[in-house]
């Protein structure tokens, strides 16, 4: 597991800390803070490369550069490794060079590394299969860096460079789904109990037949069974529903291959695993939002050995997020994250857990900042409201003034069932009726 991330003029902030806990780790903020970036510093640390440089055609992941570059610039990590032994590394920037340096060697292995991106793309590294080998006391890295799809590569396949030839390292989703439903064997079984877990459906989740969209085309593509049709080709399914199939098939395929080649290479499968989530709400509808995190670490047990630890780090805006983990968030295992900006600087604070009880409670914690959950006009007009109960002058964009205007202003922007109503009815009674 990833245990601390110490970042210096590096990123936003003149420095960043980032003390992870071994299960759940959240890191909430507005845009444009940090989170992404955290990410991939994150995965360079246990990975010891960026994912853009593994795939040109992503549109993340890109090195980290120092923020000044007349001052040095340093990354250190601190990881538990798959044997359970903890080590340090650091790395600074070399200007000159422009690349990071450190103490040369094979990484740390932590176990298989899962990175899903905002955008759909993944990365995937894994000890098995992109770990250094050894030719007597000589490191060679004589394997793949890692595994690093785009969003149309986790569909189509990925096709690397090795030894000078391209060599497809992996079908994607709609080869490999569809061959897994014919052989109808224990891939496919995995792979649609996984669907089925990760999306919000009371049925396990039903697989329609295999289809082709055009005679020109080749391509057999699955399908699934909606309540509208019995064969809804993956391709024309929602967006949602395309990016939980994507991370079912990238769970089942990463840890399938990993088991596969650790058999090969006569090694035990990993001990732990890290997921890294860039928006892990993404497209996704509150109903789904609600239930994700819980499903993933639950697919995760199901998945790996029983005593497989998982860690995830994941990166998220959603109030729906944050109050469906409050069941099962354990401050000895868990930590949530947040970056603001306070005196001109990003920071990077551990918030005290506390459950807000539901998503409006959470829209008004410190952690998304919200004074009220309602639009802005509504909010403006209850502040009018409210200084003008209390006698006061309140400046405000609308130009809001007196108790008719706000009145009307209210009628235009609240619901006849908002809880601001009663108290300001009663003070308007009191104070005059109006006309």
């Amino acid at each position: 597991m990833l245990e601390r991330l110490v970042l210096k003029n590096v990123g936003p902030a003149p420095k960043m800390d980032l003390d992870l806990q071994r299960r759940m780790n959240l890191i909430t903020g507005d845009n444009g803070l940090g989170k992404s970036f955290l990410l991939d510093v994150a995965w360079w640390a246990l990975t010891r490369k960026w994912p853009r440089d593994l795939n040109p055609r992503l549109t993340s992941g890109y090195p980290a550069r120092p923020t000044d570059r007349t001052s040095p610039a340093r990354l250190r990590f601190a990881l538990t490794t798959d044997a359970g032994n903890s080590q340090t590394f650091e790395s600074s920037y070399s200007v000159r060079d422009e690349s990071w340096t450190g103490r040369p060697g094979r990484p740390h292995s932590p176990g298989p590394v899962i990175y899903a991106h905002a955008d759909g793309g993944f990365s995937v590294w894994d000890p098995a299969r992109n770990y250094w080998k050894k030719r007597g006391n000589v490191d060679v890295q004589d394997r793949l860096p890692g595994y690093v799809f785009s969003p149309q590569d986790v569909w189509k396949g990925l096709d690397v460079p090795i030894d000078g030839r391209s060599t497809k390292v992996c079908k994607g989703l709609l080869d490999d789904w569809s061959s897994w439903i014919r052989e109808n064997g224990e891939s496919a079984r995995r792979m649609s109990e996984v669907v089925g877990a990760l999306s919000v459906r009371s049925e396990p989740w039903d697989v329609g037949p295999i289809l082709r969209l055009s005679v020109d085309d080749a391509q057999d593509v699955p399908s699934i069974r909606t309540e509208y049709s019995d064969a809804v080709p993956i391709v024309h399914a929602s967006s949602a529903i395309r990016r939980i199939t994507g991370l079912a098939y990238m769970l089942v395929w990463s840890w399938s291959e990993h088991v596969r080649a650790a058999e090969q290479l006569n090694l035990r499968t990993a001990g732990q695993v890290i997921l890294l989530f860039d928006e892990i709400e993404a497209h996704l509808h509150p109903r789904w939002q609600r239930t994700i995190v819980p499903a993933i670490l639950k697919v995760m047990d199901r998945l790996t050995n029983a005593d497989t630890g998982v860690q995830l780090i994941a990166a998220t805006h959603s109030p729906l997020v944050l109050a469906s983990v409050e069941p099962h968030f354990d401050d000895e295992r868990d930590r949530l994250f947040h970056l603001e900006i306070r005196d001109g600087e990003v920071h990077l604070d551990i918030v005290p857990w506390a459950a807000q009880g539901d998503v409006l409670g959470w829209l008004v914690s410190n952690v998304f900042g919200l004074r009220q959950a309602r639009s802005i006009e509504a909010e403006r007009a209850i502040d009018a409201a409210q200084a003008c109960m209390l006698g006061k002058r309140l400046e405000n964009p609308e130009g809001l003034r007196g108790r008719d205007q706000i009145h009307e202003a209210l009628r235009r922007v609240l619901p006849g069932n908002d809880p601001f109503w009663p108290g300001w009815i009663v003070w308007s009674e009191r104070n005059g009726s109006r006309q």
